[in-house]
């Protein structure tokens, strides 16, 4: 095996403060900063937080594209990682700075304006980061390791900002000022992250199958997608996982203030989801060294989908086992993270190889595409389900009194719909061969 530098395995791993801190915040504070502070109607702020991210559908196999022309020519993915990190901070910052005055109408269309510019930043980062590990090193284990301290970068980060984030809020009471300090705080944490990846892994990085072809397009992701098995059932897979996952950081919030009734309850759901990846990522090394990675992600979505479907008993029976359950979860979750990442350079080489020529940033960017979508879509969906329950939204420091069924709905929200997404994509995991056919 191949061992990579530590320096570059730091600095790869350090671009998940970047994808982590932006991944996590919106999907766990944006709709609820919809609903109970800027009164937004629930069916209203779905749509809000699902059109930024639909969006990237359509721009994400371009930025892909783009960079792929880019390591042809240049040899690097930087210029796109760099304006990526540079041009998130503003949008994230002007995303939670909604105008008090505002009211709920005016509020969404600000939200949707800069959270979308705030999406395409993220883009022009992400893309690129994600086709990076298959040019870093061809070894098959030591992609694994490589991804493995990247997701124990992300969790960490997840447990920093997304229980630091909100506490700052909090403590600042909330309300327009705490909204506006927590995204400064986090966002400067957001661009660190990005510009350190940029600077200490993306320039190791070259090109490795058609170095210099301008044959290059955008539609070679969907190409990939329709005529490689594992690439289409990989890709399928993570973004069931990323909108079961979404679901339940979106509905984690409302868990904690209207089934625990204690807002401060959010901090411990989160890091009961969220903290066991820094315990058990090397099991998870170890067992993708061992039985492969298939087997370890087979795995990790069965643990995760049968503490999620545990959880259903929520709002009946709420209690501190409500925490326990959860950790279980951030169990699987941790391998839900590694392994298809990990099984993405592998893919990326197979289809390059198929192909004649680099083709790391156009599937990148599809599956950042498909990720974004899973991500924005969780929360959406999550509102669909109290919008169908009877919950009623909050503004300012009100909370409104929710019935037994909105009650219901929120714990079968956070529960039964991640367990169902996680059935699918093991049913279509169970499809995955080792060897690809079209």
């Amino acid at each position: 095996m191949t061992t990579l530098p530590r320096r570059v395995v730091g600095g790869y791993a350090a671009g998940s403060v970047g994808t982590g801190g932006f991944g996590v915040l919106p999907g766990l504070v944006l709709a609820y900063y919809l609903t109970d502070t800027l009164g937004v109607a629930a069916l209203i702020a779905s749509i809000v937080v699902v059109i930024p991210k639909a969006i990237d559908v359509v721009i994400n196999p371009v930025i892909g594209a783009v960079s792929d022309r880019a390591a042809a020519t240049t040899g690097s993915r930087t210029r796109l990682m760099r304006l990526g990190a540079f041009a998130q901070v503003p949008a994230f910052i002007l995303t939670f700075s909604t105008p008090p005055s505002f009211g709920p109408a005016a509020a969404a269309a600000w939200v949707l304006l800069f959270f979308t510019l705030s999406a395409v930043a993220y883009a022009c980062f992400q893309v690129p980061y994600v086709a990076l590990p298959t040019e870093l090193t061809p070894d098959y284990d030591e992609r694994t390791r490589l991804i493995s301290v990247r997701i124990a970068v992300l969790a960490l980060t997840i447990l920093v900002i997304g229980a630091g984030a909100p506490a700052v809020r909090d403590a600042l009471g909330g309300g327009a000022v705490g909204y506006l300090v927590m995204a400064a705080a986090a966002v400067a944490l957001i661009a660190a992250g990005m510009t350190i990846a940029t600077s200490f892994a993306a320039t190791r990085a070259r090109p490795v199958v058609g170095a210099g072809s301008a044959d290059l397009h955008h539609r070679d992701a969907f190409t990939a997608f329709t005529g490689n098995s594992h690439y289409r059932i990989l890709l399928t897979v993570y973004v069931l996982q990323a909108l079961a996952s979404a679901v339940m950081l979106a509905g984690a919030q409302y868990v904690a203030t209207y089934v625990l009734e204690d807002k401060g309850a959010l901090t411990i759901v989160f890091v009961a989801l969220v903290a066991p990846a820094l315990l058990v990522m090397p099991l998870w090394v170890r067992v993708g060294v061992r039985y492969g990675k298939r087997a370890g992600l087979l795995a990790a979505s069965i643990l995760f989908g049968v503490a999620a479907l545990c959880l259903s008993g929520a709002a009946a029976a709420p209690g501190p086992w409500i925490f326990g359950l959860v950790a279980v979860a951030g169990v699987g979750y941790a391998g839900m993270q590694t392994f298809p990442l990990a099984m993405l350079p592998d893919v990326i080489d197979e289809v390059s190889q198929d192909r004649g020529r680099d083709q790391g940033g156009a599937l990148s960017g599809l599956w950042t595409a498909g990720e974004t979508l899973g991500l924005a879509l969780g929360p959406g969906v999550y509102l669909l389900v109290l919008a169908a329950t009877g919950f009623v939204s909050s503004s300012g420091d009100e909370t409104a009194e929710q019935s037994d069924l909105a009650r219901t709905g929120i714990a079968l929200g956070f529960s039964v719909l991640p367990a169902l997404l996680v059935a699918g994509s093991i049913a279509v995991l169970l499809r995955y061969e080792r060897k690809a056919t079209p």
